[in-house]
């Protein structure tokens, strides 16, 4: 093995074994158990950010578990078509050109995009590839394949010929920009500064006004009511009266409604059953007017006065404001937060808007989606988003799955020129099935539906439905879908709706829910913000300057960016090292308690680069002892096992016992948590150490030495075994270099069995002999560090008081405390035997001491750490000073008030430290 861990040397010549090998494909044992999981299928536009790596890591750690397990595994991979992403990629290059998509033509376009996917749609599963993801490629899907597309289009006749899908106007997120409706998903709210106008609008009687409040004054052309709450007993006497509304010179009523709140504002809102959300429930309430007064491009159009028409929104939003102003109806102009939708690709204000669109009777569906969870067909991990799902499932209303696009799966429905709809496969089958003239003109709708109805049949439609296949019979309902609580309802609940109709069964049995993956600050990662960390620079490496470029470009307030290039500098002032797949993977599962968001921290990720070197250091510490040496594999029974090697293996039994309890429960966090403790505390730090006295000695047995490489070697194989599925690389690199001195067969780790406790191998003896033994040596290291004493010098060690058990395991262990803890002698003292001036530690009731006569200079140490206990308190009065005065505490950050607390903390109990060892050479 190199002498140093190089990740990048090893990662992707592996990964392109595996692949070419098919030891991703399902093993074909029918015996075996089937273990599925459905890859959420990211953007084909898409790269691979932290929330993919995150989640891509916890699938790969669940199906490589399962495969070694020897179930049945399939991870079915694909990617979904993204209408409006790659709708805007192909047009934005289109535009580069000087060509837009109405200069070609609707099938024309369709082929530029074909032509743009197969040449740069494949960035993610590359990358999906680099995090070491190990899914069924050959089964690779797409949303827009033409077996899949079957499968959409047999879902969308069904439901229509059900009665479920139907086509009617209703308010839609509209973008003004890309001219379509879009989900609200892909609507950020976001806080920013706007205004609140004060308006009076007359009373039509002449007997006075009210005043209402909006952040949207050019909508107020399209008010159709004034609401009060009905028992504000300032405004309930003008309930059933009518005001003027200026400008468009109509009479509309004042209504009451609970709805309305009487501490915003005036108390007295203005209603526009076209243009807002909440007003439209409120205008179904009371059988109000919709009028809608935009466009397509959110300008104003017919409805409003000639004044307004074909003006810009927020130009129109300027002169409506001044038209009031000069009727003397502006009262005031307040200052106002507020939540500002805007569209999460185009960066432009979302209208709601009243537009023909289809939509899905989703009530019917939920029943039976709800029951599922109810009886438990299907469990959520952490349970306590069965009460997110439910609230949604409810309350749920109609999905609008038509969206205003070229790319996509094209909503199977034409039309005459009378009006009629039919919905059908295709025009032939339309005329034949209606009996249709040959010369009558029928015209396709225009429209595609939403990305998430195609996706919302991915746990099926991936495996051939609406043919009965033999992977559909094998693995389907799948086991585990892992997802983001983010998309509970969009993707998780659709997706039961649509399989529990279809195929009468649940689509998964377990949804386990992650949390986000935000920055070191706490805030969500978004390209908008600058604030996205790439998981592919945390594997290869970046420098800083490179770093603060991607951060600083495509931003959705350019303005922003020497902010965040100031906010880059100071977080990562070197960039990034190059951590390496295993590193970054260990890091997800370490930071993966359940259902919690993770804050990521880079310096965790330098942790577990460490942790990795520590493994391969010490994998070539055993190959360098076992290579060419008799370690007792041969099954022959001439070997020895030492104190150290029964406890070692009796840890392992536990250790094995832990991870599985973890990953079967689905905590990674506990799961690496146990195999970090025991691969750096338990097999490096201590075994490795108790097995040198054994090795280097001459004296000591044959028998004992293979004893100790028999075990060194397996010990190692089981743990790269059982580290398998959450640091794949350096696993298998590792595996390959010991599996024949473990006398192994196999081409590959992630074909092994996965390890399993053998309880009659765990031994309390021995465990509870190393436990003393090393909590004597930790005694004597720490007396060495507190008094300055080299670890290198040789020490004598009395020991006074104890019980028998204590000498019995000091005669087991003497050899190994000697050569440990570096000592000279080890002398117990008889009861009331005087002791010479020691420094002194406990283990247990049992007495350490270290004489210092000779060890130390009493009189130089003195003096160092009096020089440390001045420096120390005067760092103490300076950050104590800092948190009394009132303006630090009040108007610092809390999480900088909270740095300094902690500081003090420890510099108190550092202090606590010193002034106990200036005490201890006092008494000496």
């Amino acid at each position: 093995m190199d002498k140093t861990y190089q990740p990048n040397a090893i990662e992707q010549q592996w990964y392109q074994t595996w692949e070419e090998n098919g030891y991703f494909k399902p093993s074909g044992d029918t015996e075996a158990d089937p273990y599925c999981i459905m890859i959420p299928p990211p953007n084909v536009t898409g790269s691979l950010h932290m929330g993919h790596g995150f989640q891509e890591s916890i699938m790969d750690a669940l199906i490589r578990y399962h495969r070694m397990l020897g179930d049945n595994t399939l991870w079915q991979v694909g990617t979904d078509h993204a209408g409006i992403a790659t709708q805007m990629v192909v047009e934005r290059l289109l535009g580069a050109e000087g060509v837009s998509r109405h200069d070609l033509g609707r099938d024309k376009f369709i082929e530029k995009v074909w032509e743009w996917k197969r040449e740069s749609g494949g960035t993610i599963t590359r990358q999906l590839r680099r995090l070491g993801a190990s899914p069924d490629w050959s089964r690779e899907r797409f949303t827009m394949d033409d077996g899949f597309y079957q499968a959409v289009q047999e879902v969308f006749i069904r439901l229509y010929e059900d009665g479920l899908i139907y086509r009617g106007k209703r308010l839609v997120n509209w973008d003004p920009k890309l001219h379509t409706a879009i989900s609200d998903l892909e609507v950020l709210n976001e806080e920013e500064q706007g205004h609140l106008w004060h308006f009076r609008y007359p009373l039509s009687d002449g007997s006075g006004h009210l005043v209402v409040a909006t952040t949207r004054p050019e909508t107020m052309l399209g008010d159709t009511a004034v609401a009060v709450h009905p028992e504000d007993e300032r405004y309930r006497h003008l309930i059933g009266k009518t005001i003027r509304l200026p400008l468009a010179e109509r009479d509309i009523p004042i209504i009451g409604d609970d709805y309305v709140d009487r501490e915003f504002g005036t108390g007295c809102v203005k209603i526009t059953p076209a243009h807002d959300f909440n007003d439209y429930e409120m205008g179904q309430r009371h059988n109000l007017e919709l009028i809608n007064i935009l466009d397509a491009d959110a300008n104003l159009n017919d409805a409003v006065p000639e004044k307004y028409l074909g003006m810009e929104r927020f130009a129109a939003r300027k002169q409506v404001v001044d038209d009031l102003d000069a009727l003397g109806l502006l009262e005031k102009i307040e200052p106002h937060t507020l939540k500002v939708p805007r569209g999460d690709r185009s960066g432009v204000v979302i209208e709601p808007w009243l537009t023909d669109q289809w939509y899905v009777k989703t009530q019917p569906l939920a029943e039976d989606a709800i029951k599922a969870v109810e009886d438990g067909q299907v469990n959520f991990v952490p349970k306590s988003y069965e009460n997110m799902y439910f609230s949604w499932m409810r309350d749920i209303q109609d999905w609008c799955i038509s969206r205003q696009l070229w790319w996509g799966h094209r909503i199977p429905a034409w039309y005459d020129d009378a009006g009629n709809v039919y919905v059908g496969r295709s025009e032939k089958e339309i005329r034949e099935k209606h009996s249709l003239d040959d010369d009558l003109s029928l015209r396709q709708d225009d429209d595609v539906l939403d990305t998430w109805f195609s996706s919302g049949l991915w746990t099926f439609g991936t495996l051939g439905w609406p043919e009965e296949t033999p992977e559909l019979k094998a693995f389907h309902p799948s086991s585990v879908l892992v997802t983001g609580f983010d998309i509970i309802f969009f993707w998780v609940a659709r997706m039961m709706m649509l399989t529990l109709y279809f195929k009468k069964e649940v689509p998964f049995h377990t949804v386990y829910v992650h949390g986000l993956v935000r920055d070191n600050h706490g805030q969500k990662m978004s390209k908008s913000k600058g604030n996205v960390i790439d998981p592919i620079d945390l594997i290869d490496g970046i420098d800083l300057e490179s770093l603060v470029k991607k951060r600083t470009t495509g931003l959705m307030r350019p303005k922003d960016a020497p902010k965040i290039e100031k906010q880059t500098r100071k977080d990562f002032p070197e960039g990034f090292a190059p951590f390496g797949t295993d590193a970054l993977r260990y890091t997800y599962y370490s930071l993966a308690a359940t259902g919690r968001d993770i804050k990521f921290d880079v310096g965790r990720i330098e942790g577990f680069r460490n942790f990795c070197n520590k493994i391969w250091n010490a994998s070539r510490y055993v190959l360098q002892n076992c290579d060419g040496q008799d370690c007792a594999q041969d099954g022959s029974e001439d070997f020895e096992l030492s104190l150290a090697d029964r406890w070692i293996i009796s840890q392992l039994q536990k250790t094995e016992k832990a991870v599985r309890e973890a990953m079967d429960s689905y905590r990674f966090d506990l799961a690496s948590q146990a195999l970090y403790d025991f691969i750096w505390q338990e097999y490096c730090s201590w075994y490795l150490e108790l097995s040198k006295p054994v090795l280097w000695d001459d004296s000591a047995s044959a028998a004992v030495k293979k004893g100790t490489r028999r075990t060194l070697i397996r010990v190692l194989e089981t743990t790269l075994r059982l580290a398998h599925p959450l640091m794949p690389f350096i696993t298998e690199e590792i595996w390959q270099r010991v599996k024949t001195l473990a006398r192994k067969s196999g081409d590959t780790i992630m074909l092994q069995p996965y390890p399993a406790p053998n309880e009659h191998k765990i031994d309390t003896d021995a465990e509870a002999a190393v436990a003393w033994l090393k909590e004597v040596i930790e005694g004597v290291r720490n007396i060495r560090g507190e008094m300055n004493i080299s670890p290198a010098k040789k020490i004598p060690l009395l020991l006074r008081g104890g019980s028998d058990t204590d000498r019995q395991l000091l005669e087991q262990t003497r050899n190994l405390l000697t050569k440990l803890a570096s000592l000279e002698s080890i002398t117990c003292l008889k009861q009331g035997e005087p002791a010479p001036a020691s420094a002194t530690a406990l283990a247990g009731d049992l007495e350490l001491l270290v004489p210092m006569a000779g060890l130390i200079d009493v009189e130089a140490e003195s003096a160092r750490l009096k020089k440390e206990i001045d420096k120390l308190e005067k760092e103490l009065v300076r950050v104590q000073v800092k948190l009394s005065n009132p303006k630090f505490v009040d108007k610092a950050p809390a999480e900088v008030v909270a740095k300094e607390k902690d500081k003090l903390t420890e510099m108190q109990s550092a202090q606590m430290r010193l002034k106990q060892q200036l005490q201890a050479l006092d008494n000496l």
